[in-house]
């Protein structure tokens, strides 16, 4: 798979280097000098292509038409608009990703200028505060299906509501999966009658809505969730 991206700032940058660390094959595309003079440093020079990513001439010769993801992440959201309407009409392009710098221009990313998705940094941290206030100790592993669900991990502690209650009983929604539970370093697959205890460590495939239920039920009694 090629992933395509727009601009060699910090986000562009890092997510180049995390895409060939997952063996993807990836294109930058850049075009300030000091930049580039830092690129050459942290990416494999085949990587890098020089010029502006707001030209469709420079977009055809770095090879955007075979590209399989386009990720817009230029310091420009009018640019980014720009080259994602750009790489869906001119090059087919089949997913794009904008990234959104001006959280008040968020809404001119939608489907008029062929955003599929979107990277916006204010909504992502918003998110973080909300996630850490709402399930407690319950960390999340894994975003998957577009961020809808996640892989959540959290350990059973001492009191919780869920100790002793078939899994069957416990009241999860679902969309709330428990998919394992290691136990003193043995990784168990749950059926509905099997129950929970104490220092467990529990991993759920679920939605927002049953992680809060699943943090409420392996909350500590000295503490309820926000």
């Amino acid at each position: 798979m090629l992933v395509f991206i727009a601009g060699g700032g910090r986000t562009g940058a890092q997510l180049a280097t995390q895409l060939i660390q997952q063996n993807y094959q990836v294109r930058l595309v850049e075009h300030r000098k000091e930049l580039l003079a830092r690129l050459h440093h942290e990416l494999p020079t085949e990587v890098i292509y020089e010029g502006r990513a707001t030209d469709p001439t420079v977009l055809k010769q770095a090879g955007l038409d075979k590209a399989n993801v386009f990720v817009a992440c230029t310091n420009e959201d009018a640019d980014n608009l720009v080259i994602c309407y750009m790489a869906r009409t001119m090059f087919n392009v089949r997913r794009t990703i904008g990234r959104i710098n001006n959280p008040r221009n968020a809404w001119l990313f939608d489907k008029n200028f062929h955003v599929d998705e979107t990277i916006n940094q204010a909504d992502v941290i918003a998110h973080l505060i909300q996630e850490e206030m709402s399930l407690g100790d319950m960390m999340t592993l894994l975003k998957i299906r577009r961020g809808r669900y996640s892989l959540v991990e959290e350990k059973v502690p001492t009191g919780a509501k869920a100790i002793g209650v078939p899994i069957k009983d416990l009241g999860l929604p679902d969309q709330c999966v428990i998919a394992a539970i290691i136990r003193k370093g043995q990784v168990t697959l749950p059926r509905g009658g099997a129950t929970l205890e104490e220092f467990d460590e529990v991993l759920a495939i679920t939605d927002d809505e049953g992680a809060k239920k699943l943090a409420q039920l392996l909350e500590p009694p000295d503490r309820s969730i926000l």
